[in-house]
């Protein structure tokens, strides 16, 4: 099954927090995930970058942090949203502001927006999608193991059944990898490469990692 692009919250068995991103792509797939300090960033790989004159929407920030949020999205409103919690906004607001003011993409497929995003002070996460029949937000209580997703195309509704029970990646890398071929996530085609952001309760901090198909 294509799913397009997914964000996906959770917590793994420790009951540390997770939020990641995975690309997959049938049209733009040499792209890339790159750490830039504490965001990571969808690009075109090296010698790909003409790809950008075809479709503007295909390189963007795709998770960073705000307050004791982790934040992934698959678009240029991933920095918006956040820029809105850090400033004290409750993250189902800052979701739906964010959503409408950018709306989904005008490309040829009217590629819907979507966002997630995680706390680490208490165990809850928030997943959205701005779609063009709709704009969809709905809060998750993280339970240990389980791990809640949300694509662009077929599971494009925030639900409690869009689910994999056995997530047990113990640092980001592994989270990064999970979401590419662990659990649920290995049946989804064309992946391209993802992100992680992990919760390390030793120092305080999420830890990021990215992975490249």
């Amino acid at each position: 099954m294509y799913l397009g692009r997914i964000v996906a919250i959770g917590m793994n068995r420790k009951s540390q927090p997770c939020a990641a991103y995975r690309v997959s792509s049938r049209s733009f797939p040499n792209r890339e995930a790159v750490i830039n300090g504490e965001k990571v960033a969808v690009v075109p790989r090296a010698g790909f970058e003409s790809d950008l004159r075809k479709n503007p929407y295909i390189s963007y920030n795709a998770l960073c942090f705000a307050r004791e949020y982790a934040v992934v999205s698959n678009g240029s409103h991933t920095d918006p949203i956040a820029e809105k919690i850090a400033q004290g906004m409750p993250p189902r607001d800052a979701f739906v502001l964010g959503l409408l003011a950018m709306d989904y993409e005008k490309d040829s497929l009217d590629t819907p927006r979507i966002v997630g995003a995680v706390s680490c002070a208490e165990p809850k996460g928030f997943l959205g999608i701005v779609r063009k029949d709709a704009v969809l937000v709905k809060e998750f209580e993280l339970e240990p193991g389980k791990m809640f997703y949300l694509s662009t195309y077929e599971k494009n509704a925030p639900c409690k059944c869009q689910k994999d029970d056995a997530f047990d990646a113990e640092n980001a890398g592994a989270a990064a990898e999970f979401v590419i071929s662990g659990g649920v996530f290995a049946s989804f085609e064309h992946p391209v490469t993802s992100a992680a952001a992990l919760f390390n309760p030793v120092e305080n901090k999420f830890d990021i990692a990215v992975r490249l198909v």
